[in-house]
């Protein structure tokens, strides 16, 4: 079991060690307790939370480190993470020295991503909610990390806790003196697909999960790679298979680390339900939080306090899947999808601001997003970050984001969430063909789906001008409708408005008079067509029944 508090960065390089990070200079004990992770991104504004771990991605050369440690200082931060190899080693630690900041190396070929996701699941027991002292065989209930060190210190090898899909939970210290592939392996959270075909077509999988002891398995040839033989012990919650605890072996296991490793499997087997239910408990009491925030009442200073959002502006972003999604596929895919995009939204929000609180409710994933400065700005700093995110995703995931406007205070929250559930409706319903949108880019065209809304529930039906035009469409197979729509489109613009329609200009005269004259419409009055246009994009004939727009080049 870890001597050291969860979040501190000797807990971090005693998990992590030198398979992902190394200690470059820089004192860990004298860090104190980690308060969160930023990314440093030289072309915005910084917030860190305090005494943070800052990923220094894309800062290469002695200069440039030399230049964000000092920079860091300022912010408080624990610590840097560069991509190692580290140049310069000499003149940077005097830096480290004069700052107080501790700097590691990032091993070659490791994912930031993956540094970042993995360092967040360290530094977040506690967060939300009241942190719990329960432990289980003299290991803190749920940490799989000091799980895989204690049962690597019973077996004298190295470990990964696996679940049983191959990704990897957790891994103990000591990875170097494994092999490649479990580097590669820990690198990549995932075993390499190559060796899980090789056990699969020896059928490694099938008697590991039928087996209730270790299973002993022999390196894989594949071809000049060199492996270490490995034995491995599934995890059992009753009759369903939770994972299973693999070691790296040099030596074959004696009879009391065979029978350390069988009890070590049911002590893992507690500690991966705790890990699963303390995750989807927490996923709860956040959910529950946020919606308590969101909906502004008496209840919403307390949720904001637990969730470290008490004491400054803030913006809801909704976020919902688009159109380009759900034809053909189930409820429970679309689910997932839902539930992986939250995940995914989280982790970016809180690379860019740390305090930042993500929920899914219901078909919705809402974000309280910390602001600072004018309302302006903090829009269009909120609507970058998330077309950041869109883009990261890509257009296959079909994702759209509402933003909502700024609250000042708890109780503006419901405003900026219903301005972003608005904005995000108007992003839904296909009548804007972006992406992302803030409510003041998409204000009036909320208001028109309200006011359709209100018009269908009163079930009012087309009236005036608009209801002679589209009867005396359907009678006579016309396209008068059609023709107004082109000639308020175009602001009046015949040439436009004809090409639009592809008629004739004259054709297209000849018909506007007949607009004039069978709708008795004034074309000249400003109120008449601001009527007729309102009409048309509330009950155009698309939804009233009447005729289709479609290309002609006949006179109505």
């Amino acid at each position: 079991m870890s001597t050291h508090p969860a979040r501190s960065l000797s807990r971090v390089l005693e998990d992590f060690g030198s398979t992902l990070l190394d200690l470059e200079h820089g004192d860990a004990e004298a860090a104190g307790e980690i308060g969160g992770v930023g990314i440093h991104d030289p072309h915005d504004e910084q917030h860190y939370p305090q005494r943070a771990i800052v990923l220094g991605v894309g800062v290469h050369g002695a200069e440039q480190t030399s230049r964000l440690l000092r920079e860091l200082a300022a912010h408080r931060a624990a610590a840097l993470v560069v991509r190692g190899p580290v140049e310069d080693a000499g003149e940077l630690e005097q830096v480290v020295s004069e700052t107080g900041v501790a700097l590691l190396a990032l091993t070659r070929g490791a994912s930031w991503a993956q540094l970042a996701a993995m360092l967040r699941t360290l530094l977040s027991e506690g967060d939300v909610g009241e942190a719990g002292a329960h432990t289980l065989g003299g290991v803190p209930s749920g940490d799989l990390f000091a799980l895989a060190n204690a049962i690597a210190t019973l077996l004298d090898a190295p470990i990964t806790i696996e679940d049983h899909r191959s990704r990897i939970l957790a891994f103990s210290g000591r990875q170097d003196e494994a092999d490649t592939a479990r580097v590669e392996s820990i690198l990549a959270r995932q075993v390499p697909e190559r060796y899980l075909r090789v056990h699969e077509e020896h059928g490694v999988f099938k008697e590991l999960y039928r087996s209730e002891g270790p299973v002993h398995i022999p390196p894989p040839s594949i071809g000049d790679e060199v492996a270490l033989p490995r034995v491995a012990i599934a995890v059992r919650a009753g009759d369903e298979i939770l994972g299973s605890v693999w070691a790296a072996l040099r030596q074959p296991l004696t009879p009391e680390r065979d029978q350390a490793f069988r009890e070590a499997a049911k002590l893992a087997a507690l500690h991966m339900l705790r890990f699963r239910a303390g995750t989807d408990a927490e996923n709860r009491l956040r959910a529950d939080l946020v919606t308590t925030a969101l909906e502004g009442g008496g209840g919403a200073v307390h949720a904001l306090g637990r969730l470290g959002l008490v004491t400054e502006p803030l913006l809801v972003m909704a976020m919902g899947l688009g159109l380009a999604r759900g034809a053909g596929e189930d409820h429970a895919h679309l689910t997932a999808e839902r539930q992986r995009l939250t995940s995914a939204l989280a982790v970016h929000l809180t690379a860019v601001q740390p305090r930042s609180a993500v929920a899914l409710l219901g078909d919705v994933a809402y974000a309280l997003f910390p602001v600072t400065g004018e309302a302006a700005h903090a829009r269009e700093r909120a609507v970058q970050v998330a077309a950041n995110f869109l883009q990261r995703t890509g257009e296959r995931a079909g994702a759209v984001i509402g933003i909502g406007s700024v609250a000042q205070e708890p109780a503006a929250l419901p405003r900026s969430r219903a301005n972003a559930d608005r904005a995000l409706r108007v992003l839904l319903s296909g009548e804007s063909a972006q992406r992302i949108a803030s409510i003041t880019d998409v204000y009036v065209d909320a208001l028109l789906l309200e006011m359709r809304d209100l018009a269908i529930a009163n079930r009012d039906e087309l009236s005036g001008p608009l209801a002679r035009l589209a009867a005396y469409d359907t009678k006579h197979n016309a396209h008068l409708v059609e023709t107004l729509r082109a000639w308020l489109d175009a602001f009046g613009d015949v040439i436009a408005a004809s090409a639009s329609v592809f008629v004739h200009p004259n054709t297209f005269r000849y018909r506007i008079r007949r607009v004039a004259e069978v709708g008795q419409l004034d074309l000249q009055d400003p109120s008449a067509r601001f009527a007729a246009m309102l009409q048309l994009r509330l009950m155009g004939p698309a939804e009233s029944g009447g005729v289709p727009a479609g290309p002609s080049s006949g006179p109505a």
